[in-house]
């Protein structure tokens, strides 16, 4: 992508955002030669939604761009510090990878999961096993089917009911794993762009996205394109592009920039819970395993120290917490969801004891409708969206930057994305990722994720 800087802009990009997704956009678009700003309202990279992400890296996707793209996310993080080089020759210390496989459980008697047909397709390596295999866990588990979920005061689905039926295969996939610190991820992202020469302004504010009739050729052809931010403290940032990335504070920029008109997906507040708890015997980073565990309504994964993460799987039987303003919201633990979420993670380990005192975070995620992200452009020239992505896309966060960095060198070079979504090759695996899936004009899908699932 050419630069824009001829046009006496402050700046080629303003990235709105220095989560790891944020940081990543930078990252790239400095790459590629692009004066960067990355401003966010907290005091470094990481600080918001990225700190409190359960960092799950998975492959397991209801459409086959997601699975691409997740499949080929994991590349970069197996090569983390060649790709934050920069963050390496600083001795700054690097996020781990820390691989531990997933696992899904089945009935043969019904039909395979959609993500199974998109591994058989692009080549993404499983295992199907016998559950009988699981008795020779380290660990017990119980392989009953439980669900659908329920709440503990359920009466017409008792919690406690005994149930009759089990799963008889386990699904495996052991390239699988999590990300030990994800904030330390975003850092080395902002520490790899800076040294690429993106700038970053933390404690900023965005208050206004600025716009003006005249077109990319400066003659006025009608066109409405972006021209820059305006900030709380009076000033302002001139720039021919703006990508917003503000994660739960992504709705409010879309807001300001006039775009959610013709948005038929869009990303918004959700306050999650997400605990940690002693983990049953035989469980841990080398024995253990990941699950999204459907059938009791909660995903889960070892944690340092012995412990193990649960967080909800959004069971329909659990009102979900939409939150209308992200700058405040209830920071506390839920004694209630606390004790639901451990007894049904307890249904599938035995073993594990219920906590007398709860311990976790609560934070906010920018879900969208469907759970999947929106990578796009949008109706106003130059204003891009890498939105509704916290809760899955962690995981993402490496090709997520290169495919904004794809998208926008495409548009601005004046390719019509909306008309002929754009098809980004992943650069380690070489699979396609169709852009269409992320589209912000894309219908329902029915068969899409109902889950961030971490």
């Amino acid at each position: 992508m050419n630069s824009h800087s001829d046009g006496g802009a402050d700046a080629d990009a303003v990235v709105i955002g220095a989560g790891v997704i944020g940081s990543s956009v930078a990252y790239e678009l400095a790459g590629r030669g692009l004066r960067v700003t990355v401003v966010d309202k907290l005091p470094a990279a990481g600080y918001g939604s990225t700190s409190s992400s359960s960092a799950v890296v998975r492959f397991h996707y209801s459409t086959e761009a997601s699975v691409a793209m997740s499949w080929e996310g994991l590349h970069y993080w197996l090569d983390w510090d060649n790709h934050v080089a920069a963050a390496t020759v600083s001795h700054e210390s690097l996020a781990e990878y820390v691989p531990v496989p997933v696992v899904m459980f089945l009935d043969s008697a019904e039909p395979r999961p959609s993500y199974v047909r998109h591994f058989d397709t692009l080549g993404i390596p499983y295992e199907l096993r016998p559950a009988s295999e699981v008795d020779g866990w380290p660990m017990t588990v119980d392989l009953h089917r439980f669900g659908p979920p329920a709440r503990l005061d359920d009466a017409d689905n008792p919690f406690w009911g005994e149930p009759a039926l089990a799963f008889d295969q386990v699904l495996i996939m052991d390239q699988a794993g999590y990300v030990s610190d994800p904030q330390l991820a975003a850092q080395n992202l902002a520490t790899a762009a800076t040294a690429s020469g993106a700038r970053f302004r933390y404690q900023t504010e965005v208050v206004a996205i600025e716009r003006s009739d005249r077109g990319p050729s400066g003659h006025g052809d009608g066109r409405v394109r972006v021209t820059g931010v305006r900030l709380a403290d009076g000033t302002g940032i001139e720039t021919p592009i703006v990508v917003n990335v503000a994660g739960p504070h992504s709705l409010r920029i879309n807001q300001l920039a006039d775009v959610t008109d013709d948005m038929a997906r869009r990303g918004r507040p959700l306050r999650r819970e997400v605990y940690i708890g002693p983990a049953p015997a035989g469980y841990d980073n080398t024995t253990g395993f990941m699950v999204g565990d459907l059938d009791i309504g909660v995903y889960y994964r070892p944690e340092r120290g012995d412990n193990i993460l649960v967080g909800s799987t959004e069971p329909e039987c659990d009102e979900l917490e939409w939150v209308e303003d992200p700058d405040s919201f209830d920071e506390t633990l839920t004694e209630d969801e606390f004790q639901l979420s451990m007894m049904r993670t307890a249904r599938r380990f035995p073993d594990l004891g219920i906590p007398h005192s709860k311990r976790g975070l609560v934070a906010l995620y920018d879900a969208s409708e469907d759970w999947t992200p929106l990578y796009d452009k949008s109706s106003l020239d130059g204003f891009y969206m890498a939105c509704g992505s916290s809760g899955n896309q962690f995981k993402n966060a490496g090709i997520a930057g290169h495919v904004m960095a794809e998208l926008i060198t495409a548009v601005e070079a004046g390719h019509d994305h909306d008309t002929e979504p754009l098809v980004v090759t992943g650069p380690h695996t070489g699979l396609a990722i169709d852009l269409a899936t992320f589209s912000r004009r894309r219908p329902v899908d029915p068969d899409a994720a109902n889950t961030v699932l971490g």
